[in-house]
C-alpha cells in the first residue's frame, strides 16, 4: 500500500500494480473502508483498476491529517480481509441479433468460432467492474476471454447507439449514451446504464461482478430497447 500526495487536497493511494481480481478486491475493500472510516472528511473517492483517488476537506484536515487517517483505516488488511468485501451481482438482459450486434461478425472471422460461440462464450464470462471512466455509467469490466479479444476498431465510429456491448482487448463495456466510439460492438441492453437515484449515477459500480443474459430480439423490445437509435 502506498499513499502519494498529488496536491494539496487530493491524494492516490496504490494498492497494486497488475490488473487482476486480487487487487480488484483490495480496491473494493479499501473504497468501502474508506467512504465508513473517513465520511466526515471526505470530497469524493474515485476506484480505479489498480488504485483509489480521494479528494478531502481542507478546512478539516491536512495531508499529513489525511495520511494517517488513511493508514490507521486501512491498517491490517490482508488477503482475507480484501476477500471478504462483498461485491454486488447485476445480470445485464443483451440482444446479440445481428441488427444491433454491429462487429460480431468481424469478431468471429478474428477468433475463427461462430458467431453463436462468441456469444456463449461471451455470455458465460463472470466480468468485474475494473473503472468507472470516459463518459459518466461507462463501466470498464473485464476481463474478455482471450479467444473472442480483438483490438479497438482502427478507425472509431462517429456514433455508438446507446446500450451498445462492445469489446476492446480483454475488456468489455456497455455505452450509457450515444457517444463516438471504436469498441467491437457484440450487442446491445435495454437497461438504463446511468442511475439518477444513486451518488455515482452509474447503475455499475467498481468491484460489482457482471453477467449478461442473452435475450431474444422480442425480449430486448418489451424491456424497452430500441433497434433504430443512433
Amino acid at each position: 500500500m502506498k499513499i502519494e500526495l498529488i496536491n494539496e487536497n487530493t491524494c492516490i493511494l496504490y494498492l497494486g500494480e497488475a490488473i487482476n481480481e486480487q487487487v480488484a478486491e483490495r480496491v473494493k475493500w479499501a473504497t468501502d473502508r474508506i467512504r465508513n472510516e473517513l465520511t466526515d472528511v471526505l470530497v469524493d473517492v474515485v476506484p480505479s483498476y489498480t488504485s483509489v483517488l480521494i479528494c478531502y476537506d481542507l478546512g478539516r484536515i491536512d495531508r499529513f491529517g489525511i495520511k494517517a487517517r488513511l493508514r490507521q483505516a486501512l491498517s491490517g488488511i490482508t488477503s482475507r480481509d480484501a476477500g471478504s468485501a462483498l461485491a454486488r451481482e447485476v445480470e445485464v438482459p443483451v440482444y446479440y441479433g445481428a441488427e444491433v450486434a454491429l462487429d460480431l461478425a468481424d469478431i468471429s472471422a478474428h477468433s475463427g468460432l461462430s458467431p453463436e460461440e462468441v456469444v456463449a462464450i461471451h455470455s458465460e464470462t463472470t466480468y468485474r467492474v475494473y473503472a468507472i471512466g470516459f463518459s459518466p455509467g461507462f463501466a470498464y469490466l473485464g476481463n474478455t476471454d482471450q479467444r473472442i479479444a480483438m483490438p479497438r476498431k482502427s478507425t472509431p465510429r462517429l456514433r455508438v447507439p446507446t446500450g451498445s456491448l462492445g469489446i476492446a482487448d480483454t475488456q468489455t463495456a456497455i455505452y450509457p449514451s450515444c457517444t463516438p466510439g471504436g469498441w467491437q460492438i457484440i450487442g446491445r441492453t435495454p437497461l438504463k446504464m446511468i442511475d439518477w437515484e444513486t451518488d455515482s449515477l452509474a447503475l455499475m459500480e467498481v468491484g460489482d461482478r457482471v453477467r449478461f443474459l442473452p435475450i431474444s430480439r422480442e425480449q430486448f423490445l418489451d424491456l424497452g430497447g430500441c433497434l433504430h437509435e443512433l
